[in-house]
């Protein structure tokens, strides 16, 4: 049922019916927030990725062919909404993410526990401390553990070296552990 109404969603959008978009962005908005936080730490940097990221998925709805999941493509889109963010805030020389706040992007209610060693770090912990990781390491971070993305991939996405991409994530893992080991 649930399966049905989706498909007959993304087909009223097809026919630019804004009720359907309405539903759409209703039912994705706050999962969707919370794939761009990983990437862009300032609350509103992540409301206009996600503002432009939803535009990409009703302007390009016809691309999604039904193959695969709905949510998985519209994730990919914002991904690589908010890696274009980075890369134009790198290009003007801005300096994205000097707040530090994750303000419950997860659900308090679901607390799962990461060990590290003999510390113990709930998935909030470790979010929290992705946050004070410059952009790019986070970028880098995410996209090598969560986006399962090769090194080349990365090089490629983010307009840097193999090398550098290397270099960032093995930066970020440090700092992060260091970050958790602080507090």
């Amino acid at each position: 049922m649930q399966n049905d109404e989706l498909h007959a969603h993304i087909d009223g959008c097809r026919r630019g019916e804004s009720k359907s978009q309405r539903w759409i962005f209703e039912r994705y908005y706050r999962l969707m927030f919370g794939v761009c936080m990983r990437y862009l730490s300032d609350r509103d940097a992540v409301q206009d990725v996600v503002q432009e990221g939803f535009l990409k998925v009703f302007t390009n709805i016809e691309g999604y062919t039904f193959k695969g999941s709905f949510e998985g493509w519209v994730r990919r889109i914002m991904v690589n909404t908010s890696i274009d963010a980075i890369r134009r805030r790198k290009a003007t020389g801005l300096v994205l993410g000097e707040e530090k706040s994750f303000d419950d992007v997860v659900d308090e209610a679901v607390e799962y526990e990461i060990d590290t060693d003999d510390e113990t770090f709930t998935v909030k912990d470790v979010q929290s401390a992705m946050q004070e990781l410059s952009p790019m390491y986070r970028a880098v971070f995410n996209l090598y553990v969560f986006d399962n993305m090769t090194h080349q991939e990365i090089a490629t996405k983010l307009g840097v070296s193999v090398g550098t991409s290397k270099s960032n994530l093995a930066k970020a893992r440090r700092n992060l552990r260091k970050i958790l080991m602080s507090k």
